[in-house]
């Protein structure tokens, strides 16, 4: 009787341990949906304009329609609503924060704001003395024996603010080298008799400032004279209270003047705002700030004021580049070291988070964008997809610049310094206004997260509230994420794939093995027209990375399937070896390959040496013909030479990364054989897989995977179905079955042990049948009236019939009696065809889902037997109600400073416009599948 007991506690215990196995293999491999891996977005309040009740409205429609944060963004105003703007900082406005903190939290969203307004950094309370700052330079000739005997000052009668004279320097036509400064007579330094704030200034005894008399006595001289300019740029698209100049991003006393007021305005607030943002590099032509000579000299070693006619030359040689190359690395450090940097610092002290868009700047954009704890990237215009169905007009579209090589310098960043998030300015410009379809939105979000984001910021969103008229409040540049849009109707579906995607991509860590090391003093090195400001922007790639060897090597190894980091000299110096791994801040890397390049710090070589010697595979593709720099080059160049020659087998180039590669057991996805697009992350041991089909082909068979003997779920986004895969094992790689269509994307999570859940795999038992009849079509909601309802036999586009279903921008449902073709069959797939633009699909009055992208299909089951309803809302994009309304004469432009413009920056005109297709185009289909075994 007592081993009958004991035998009964045993099953017990054993029934309940394998139930709970059970139910914890079965238990969803999704993350839970939390704030920071929804989708946020930049929030424009114009004019500051804003109240509590509309905040309200807004904060409560965003977090519905799953947005999981605002980044505010204050900008002009709105033409009538002068007497509600409210001044930027004002106590009035730091009511409106704290109540948008307030509404947030309530919601379990978060809030960003901007550290000024509009773009770039700047504002009122920005004085001349730390303004953006540029070197003018004016010359005299003066023969041998003749004296000059005059006031030096600026003569361009262009420049609008004071300048401040720095240096007179003579350079002999012999090569001699003369300072004058110190030869000024009543030196004020002041252009035209006017201080730094541009305020009349006494001189002594009434004479003239600045007042050089001297004697050229040996040679031909000419004379320099080195003012410290302003370039008088203003914060563009300012909101009241925040116009002024824009700061000086090169000195650390500007910031700490800059963030004075901020100091005072968010104490108290500190931890309350999640992050502080700065935008793209914006702030133009600003080459110096006051101090640079003497950072010059501090930073390369020697006096550039004996430089200048090289520098400034219009010549086109080694020296002078070498030079120049000294003035750009210069530019770089101090924006880095005495901006970004003590930035972040600022900002994490009051226990802010930074998001910093370095593209457009001077300087190393890796070190720049690691210098944040958030690094942001940005798309701009339309790419290219080849995806059958994926509608790209000409007429609609503006170029894009998101190439995946750019892409990767921020989240190459993160990686290597080991920085979880990385973000995107998403979708500017992807269309015409008013014209963008969520379906034209998925593979633009793909892409980015493909290359490393996992935290998209929409661009975005402008407050309106409700008292405005359709369309209400509209910024320039951006998609228009609100209630006014028709996009909003099914643009949670968007954004619950945004979220299901970044749920995944911002667990563990990035999975990527190979560094690649950007040669930036090759770019920093070359003439570029004589110019000396050099910005990496996204918008001129050709200038400095398209074509380069650097470039080509990235796309040879991402097209090969290999995930590459991109690192820079400075994270170069930190790296070490550890069991034969090249180790950063952010993660452990398997191989560095140096690709083809001309210059190459000597530190940076020698380091890369020193690492391979310690076991780390450090791979080059070429070697540096020299070094960067003018200071005692040549010596540095023997140098250079002498550590390549001692070290000839380290060094030595190899002909074939790949074949190296795969020497050192390197190897690569093999799956981008089939088309496929990807991204891998690790959480302990275990790898994620995101996989994108752009191509214009079904993937249908078994993939590798890089990694041996696993059990795999495979994971859908658009609706958090998973199962686990059929799988092949071998000790190096696992095959997953997949059936991918273009335009579909699924992720792969590798596990140990198959759960109970297996993934469905279905294939079609009969040719596609056509769903025909009389459809009705009921308009349900939109403007700008209702049209009549309609009964079609033939599947065509809304705006066919009639003048008000021509000007109609909403939705409307279509609706189809149907007899069941096969009661046998179990699942049915339904193809919608062409749709303008989103359905949403009911069974018998049954919600089935929501269809917004190709392929605009779903599967919705059993059909009951007999007759069965199918019901599609469709709702189509605003354009054809915008049309309406400008043909009518109707005024709604109404905005100050830019107000709108199409997407080429031209006068905003939709009476231009044909009516765009609306509704349900077809055709419609439903097909017969059967489960595969």
């Amino acid at each position: 009787m007592k081993h009958t007991k004991t035998l009964l506690a045993f099953l017990s215990v054993f029934c309940f341990v394998l139930n709970s196995f059970s139910q914890n293999s079965d238990k969803s491999p999704w993350p839970e949906t939390s704030s920071i891996n929804q989708p946020w977005t930049r929030w424009w309040w114009m004019g500051s304009a804003v109240d509590k009740p509309n905040l309200k409205k807004s904060l409560v429609d965003f977090h519905k329609a799953g947005i999981g944060g605002v980044e505010i963004t204050p900008i002009y105003g709105v033409k009538g609503e002068e007497n509600n703007f409210i001044d930027y900082l004002s106590p009035k406005w730091l009511e409106m924060l704290d109540y948008t903190i307030h509404v947030s939290d309530s919601l379990h969203m978060q809030v960003d704001m901007v550290l000024g307004t509009g773009w770039p950094y700047g504002g009122s309370h920005v004085t001349l003395p730390h303004a953006a700052t540029k070197l003018i330079v004016e010359k005299y000739q003066l023969k041998k024996n003749e004296t000059i005997d005059r006031s030096i000052k600026l003569e361009d009668t262009k420049e609008k603010t004071p300048a401040e004279l720095l240096y007179v320097v003579a350079y002999g036509s012999d090569g001699s080298y003369v300072n004058l400064t110190d030869q000024l007579k009543n030196k004020n330094s002041k252009l035209n008799d006017k201080g730094i704030d541009g305020t009349s200034v006494t001189l002594a005894n009434n004479s003239e400032p600045n007042k050089l008399k001297w004697k050229a006595k040996k040679t031909d001289y000419t004379i320099y004279a080195v003012f410290s300019g302003k370039t008088g740029q203003k914060v563009k698209r300012a909101a009241p209270g925040g116009s002024g100049y824009t700061l000086d991003h090169y000195s650390k006393e500007a910031l700490n003047a800059y963030v004075v007021p901020f100091n005072n305005a968010l104490k108290g607030r500190e931890g309350k705002i999640r992050a502080i943002f700065n935008d793209s590099y914006e702030v133009y032509g600003t080459d110096f700030t006051p101090n640079f000579f003497e950072e010059f000299q501090k930073r390369r070693g020697y006096d550039l004021k004996k430089q200048l006619p090289l520098i400034l030359s219009e010549t086109d040689n080694e020296i002078a580049n070498r030079i120049r190359s000294d003035y750009r690395q210069t530019i770089a450090d101090l924006l880095l070291n005495n901006f970004d940097k003590p930035w972040t610092q600022w900002a994490n002290s009051k226990n802010f988070k930074t998001k910093l868009q370095a593209h457009g700047s001077p300087g190393n954009l890796i070190d720049l964008y690691a210098s944040a704890d958030i690094p942001e990237c940005e798309t701009f215009g339309s790419m290219p997809f080849d995806i059958p169905g994926f509608r790209r007009e000409k007429e609609d579209i503006r170029e894009g610049d998101a190439d995946p090589v750019m892409l990767k310098f921020s989240s190459s960043a993160a990686h290597i310094s080991g920085k979880n998030m990385v973000s995107s300015e998403t979708f500017t410009w992807l269309r015409e206004h008013f014209k963008t379809a969520l379906s034209q939105c998925k593979p633009e979000a793909e892409d980015l997260m493909l290359n490393g984001v996992n935290h998209i910021f929409l661009h975005g969103s402008t407050y309106s509230p409700e008292r405005a008229a359709w369309p209400g409040w509209k910024f320039y540049a951006s998609v228009n994420f609100n209630s006014n849009n028709n996009i909003w109707e099914d643009a949670p579906s968007l954004f619950s794939y945004i979220s299901n995607c970044q749920s995944m991509l911002q667990q563990g860590k990035s999975d990527n093995e190979i560094l690649l090391y950007w040669p930036i003093f090759d770019i920093w090195d070359q003439y570029h027209k004589g110019t000396l400001f050099f910005q990496f922007k996204i918008h001129s790639l050709d200038e400095w990375l398209h074509g380069t060897a650097f470039y080509n090597t990235t796309k040879e190894l991402m097209q090969k399937g290999y995930g590459v980091d991109f690192i820079s000299d400075n994270f170069i110096a930190e790296a070490k070896v550890v069991n034969g791994n090249i180790v950063l801040p952010g993660g452990t890397f398997k191989s560095l390959i140096v690709p083809s390049c001309k210059k190459m710090p000597l530190a940076t070589l020698q380091k890369l040496i020193e690492l391979q010697k310690a076991g780390g595979k450090v791979i080059f593709q070429g070697l540096p013909e020299s070094l960067p720099g003018f200071n005692d080059y040549k010596n540095q160049e023997t140098k250079l030479q002498s550590v390549l020659a001692e070290n000839k087998e380290a060094v030595k180039p190899v002909s074939n990364i790949f074949e190296t590669l795969e020497k050192a057991e390197i190897y690569p996805e093999a799956l981008v054989n089939t088309g496929l697009k990807f991204i891998r992350r690790n959480i302990d041991g275990e790898k994620i897989y995101y996989l994108v089909n752009h191509t214009p082909k079904t993937i249908d068979g078994f993939i590798p995977l890089e990694i041996g003997n696993k059990e795999v779920f495979i994971l859908d986004p658009l609706n958090r179905n998973f199962g686990n895969a059929v799988v092949q094992k071998t000790a190096k790689n696992t095959l997953v079955k997949i059936k991918i269509e273009p335009g579909q994307s699924y992720f792969l999570k590798t596990e140990n042990t198959a759960s109970q859940k297996k993934w469905n795999y279905y294939e079609p038992t009969a040719d596609p049948i056509a769903l025909k009849g009389n459809w009705k079509i009921n308009f349900d909601k939109g403007g700008p009236i209702l049209p009549p309802s309609a009964t079609i036999s033939n599947l065509e586009s809304w705006t066919k019939l009639g003048s008000e279903a021509e000007a109609f921008s909403g939705s409307a449902t279509y609706s189809l009696e149907f007899e069941n073709p096969n009661t046998k069959t179990e699942t049915w797939s339904l193809n919608l065809g062409d749709v303008r633009e989103s359905a949403k699909i009911w069974l018998n009055d049954e919600f089935i889902g929501t269809a917004w992208s190709v392929p605009y299909k779903l599967n919705i089951g059993k059909l009951k037997p007999g007759k069965n309803t199918l019901k599609i809302q469709v709702t189509n994009l605003s354009a054809n109600r915008i049309r309406d309304k400008e043909l009518k004469g109707e005024e709604w432009k109404i905005f100050y400073e830019i107000n709108m413009v199409d997407k080429d920056y031209k006068k905003f005109d939709a009476t231009k416009w044909n009516p765009m297709p609306s509704g349900l185009l077809g055709p419609v289909t439903i097909t017969a599948l059967k489960k595969q075994n």
